[in-house]
Order: structure tokens, then sequence, then C-alpha cells
């Protein structure tokens, strides 16, 4: 590119170069931030993992997920399904009936996907160790701080005690 010369409006890091966090472009025009966004969107990403085994109904979909509205299940399969990583079969039946199943691609995020629980899961414990460590050390930061004020105000009080004297 020569100099002076501005990239174009939606263009984001290349992805290709060695990693660098600065290729997350933050603007919201930025297709890699977009699709990361979605993928580690917790919904979606448990909307991945029980497609992978077999295909599932809307309601079945439900009944898995704990605490997702019908509204965000729609809207969040309607996405996967827009990004490729979903496949929607409507069946001719009264009621309707709807399947759903991972695209080939939607299985490749799946190998990623699993990658990822399987590091939580070893570490999970060394996890829950820095966890409470730290609330440790800032509560402890926290009495200090506490104590600190309290000691000051202490101070202060003697100060206008002496005053008034």
């Amino acid at each position: 590119m020569e100099d002076g010369t501005s990239k174009s409006p939606d263009y984001c890091a290349d992805t290709t170069v060695d990693y660098d966090i600065s290729q997350w472009d933050t603007r919201e025009d930025c297709e890699v931030r977009q699709i990361l966004d979605r993928i580690a969107d917790k919904w979606s990403l448990l909307v991945i993992a029980l497609l992978d085994q077999r295909k599932l109904r809307f309601t079945e979909l439900r009944r898995e997920i704990d605490g997702i509205s019908q509204r965000m299940l729609a809207r969040t399969l309607r996405h996967l399904e827009r990004d490729g990583l979903v496949g929607r079969t409507v069946h001719p039946a009264v009621p309707p009936r709807v399947d759903y199943e991972l695209t080939p691609l939607g299985a490749t995020l799946h190998h990623t996907i699993r990658a990822l629980v399987t590091w939580t899961e070893e570490h999970q414990e060394q996890i829950a160790s820095a966890r409470a460590a730290y609330d440790l050390r800032v509560a402890a930061e926290q009495e200090a701080a506490e104590k600190e004020a309290a000691e000051r105000d202490a101070i202060a009080r003697d100060v206008l005690a002496s005053r008034h004297r």
C-alpha cells in the first residue's frame, strides 16, 4: 500500500500473520471481531455443543439449555444459521417440525470448542485456587484500606477536638 493511502472502511487486521491482539479490531464493522463475538457468546457455545451429537428440535434445545428464553434461542439459532454454522430443516407436518443440526463448518468449530472445554477441565483447580487467592488478597487490601481510613478519621477528629479546646 502506498504512503498516504487509507485502508478500506471494512478493513481489519490480517489474521494470517503471527498472533497479535491488535488484529482483533474493535470497530463494529470488523468481520473477525463480529464472528468472534458470535461464537464466543455463551448461548452459541451451548447450542453448538448440543448439536454436535445429533439433530435437535427447537423445544429439545430449549429444554436442554437452562436459562435461555425462547426469544434468545430463536435469535441465536438464526444468527448461527446465517453464519453457516447451523442448518435448519423444516418438515411439512402439522404442527410444523423444524430440526437443527451442525453444518460441516459448524462441526469444525465444535472441535475448537471441545479443545477449550478440555483446557478448562484440566485447569479448573488452578483457576479455583487463583480465584481464592485473589479474593483473599482483595479482602485483605480492602480491610487495610478501611483501617487506614478509620485511623485518618480518628486523627481528623482529634485535630478538630484539639482546636476546639
